[in-house]
């Protein structure tokens, strides 16, 4: 190998051998998902499980964000401790007995936890008496 054709390798290697070494220690010190404070990513499925007609997003608390109805979701959520289960169920709400499913999920961090929900409910009305704003998502 010539002089000036080692010379570039070293160039071009050398930078690339800096670059990721430096990068090593900040992808370990921070959490893999790269978000802080109390987030969910929420997906609601229509129809059985081999529907493609889902819907989603990332419910941000540390300031309510990006979702419809941010703000109450993370006051419901605050609530209950970050379990989904334990938002008290909405009275008065008259649900059809109609055969509709749909399967809510969530999955993300409540104050420091883990969270893992996933649900299947007979219909939308059924599924948001049940878990408050958390998955309304409707604009």
């Amino acid at each position: 190998m010539t002089r000036t054709l080692r010379a570039i390798r070293v160039g071009l290697l050398v930078p690339l051998a800096l670059l990721l070494a430096g990068a090593a220690p900040a992808a370990h010190a921070s959490p893999r998902h790269g978000l802080h404070g109390n987030w969910l990513s929420l997906a609601v499925t229509r129809g059985d499980a081999r529907s493609s007609d889902t819907r989603g997003v990332l419910l941000l608390c540390d300031p309510p964000q990006g979702h419809a109805h941010a703000a109450r979701a993370c006051r419901q959520l605050a609530a209950a401790g970050g379990d989904i289960d334990r938002i008290p169920r909405r009275t008065g709400v008259m649900c059809p007995m109609l055969y509709a499913p749909v399967t809510a999920s969530a999955h993300g961090r409540w104050n420091g936890r883990r969270v893992d929900f996933t649900r299947a409910f007979s219909n939308s009305c059924v599924m948001k008496a049940r878990t408050g704003a958390v998955f309304d998502l409707s604009s």
